[in-house]
């Protein structure tokens, strides 16, 4: 029986439930429907899921909670980092699929399953992610894609649920919102365009408060481990309550323009208040913290950790690398940094750390100096400078002009 076991990264949505259907009655697959969440189900959310997926015919469901897992083998890394894709996006959606893919070939090896399946379409990136995985780290499965392989319209799947008895409302919202730990990403008409901004109300978060407010982050070797007098032990309910404040000022809109796998340009709206706030107030206490050099090898290595996990490319060995590099920066990341709120956007005001290397006895930048005279800082100017004479001396004619 295990052989017949087909295991889909199931959502709830019309692609993954017309999966279901379409693997037991065409296929005569034993359907096991496991939902992965990364975060942004609600209790109530998981359990009509899972009634739908039980109608439709899913022998299985499995709900996969990996939130510790996804922050602590990823999430922390972003935040190490500082990963904002192309300077705009903190790679929401782009994570959150490689833990499904993870969490899906985990389970089907588990349950010696022949055959994964997921309702990813041939135009976009989760197709790369949720393959890649399944080929690298699947026990010798099949890999189904009904959607991609039949290349069907969202008319084609309605049809075909309401023929085999299925006729759920399957009325198309407006906007598609995929929310999660790291973010909340919004697709529309105006994405598709090169021009169109988002309307306001096309954004999960609405504002709510007009009042300004001033919050400290506390953060200990790199990790977001308290919100003004709040501690958590556990860094993902800090991330949580933050989100939760910066959503009553709409905090972290933007529109994402990208390269996508597969070669062609994409455009995505996002909402990422929490993340986006803990970044930045991050990046300040580093610099702050680490040495110029430090600073700069970890915004080369953050980029590319960032492009490759973009790409579908977790399981490189060398991200295993750069996340040991990104660690072993933290160390002295630990202090408090003040933000201050207001409707749609946020300030950073400064910091407060005892590894500040701002309180150095050498001097205050523009101020003074305490351990070089005038002699001397002219002296070193005039070394400095000998490369330079040097070049100009040989390349006179090339000056001159």
């Amino acid at each position: 029986m295990s052989k017949s076991i087909v295991v889909l990264a199931y959502s709830g949505g019309l692609d993954t439930s017309y999966c279901i259907k379409y693997l037991t009655e065409e296929k005569g697959m034993t359907v096991h429907a496991v939902l992965v969440d990364t975060g942004g189900f609600s209790k109530e959310e998981i359990k009509t899921i899972e009634e739908k997926a039980y109608l439709l015919g899913a022998a299985k469901f499995v709900h996969k909670y990996t939130v510790p897992r996804y922050y602590k083998a990823c999430v922390r890394y972003l935040i190490y980092g500082n990963i904002l894709r192309n300077n705009t996006y903190p790679l929401s959606v782009s994570a959150e699929r490689v833990f499904q893919a993870l969490e899906i070939v985990e389970y089907a090896n588990a349950v010696q399953a022949s055959s994964v399946a997921h309702g990813s379409t041939g135009a976009g990136n989760d197709q790369v992610r949720f393959d890649l995985a399944f080929q690298v780290l699947g026990h010798e499965l099949d890999i189904i894609t009904p959607i991609r392989d039949m290349r069907l319209s969202r008319q084609e799947e309605v049809s075909y649920l309401k023929k085999h008895g299925v006729d759920l409302t399957w009325s198309k919202a407006q906007y598609s919102i995929n929310q999660g730990l790291w973010g909340t990403s919004v697709g529309g008409r105006e994405t598709l365009t090169s021009h169109l901004r988002l309307p306001n109300d096309a954004y999960p978060s609405q504002l709510s408060t007009q009042e300004e407010k001033t919050i400290k982050l506390h953060f200990s070797n790199g990790e977001l481990v308290g919100v003004d007098d709040q501690s958590y032990e556990d860094p993902v309910a800090a991330i949580e309550s933050l989100t939760k404040i910066v959503q009553a000022y709409a905090i972290g809109r933007d529109v994402h323009v990208g390269d996508t796998i597969i070669g062609i340009k994409g455009r995505v709206g996002f909402e990422a208040g929490g993340p986006l706030v803990i970044i930045k107030a991050h990046h300040l206490l580093e610099k702050h913290t680490l040495t110029k050099w430090q600073q700069y090898w970890k915004e080369q290595l953050a980029n590319w950790y960032g492009m490759l996990l973009h790409e579908g490319q977790y399981l490189e060995p060398v991200m295993r690398n750069i996340e040991g590099f990104l660690e072993d920066t933290q160390s002295s990341v630990t202090g408090q940094v003040e933000v201050k709120l207001f409707p749609y956007r946020f300030e950073l005001v400064g910091v407060q750390s005892e590894n500040d290397l701002m309180q150095s006895r050498f001097g205050s930048y523009g101020e003074e100096n305490k351990t070089w005279n005038h002699e001397e800082a002219k002296g070193f100017i005039k070394i400095l400078s000998t490369p330079l004479k040097n070049y100009y001396s040989v390349h006179k004619k090339a000056s001159d002009d």
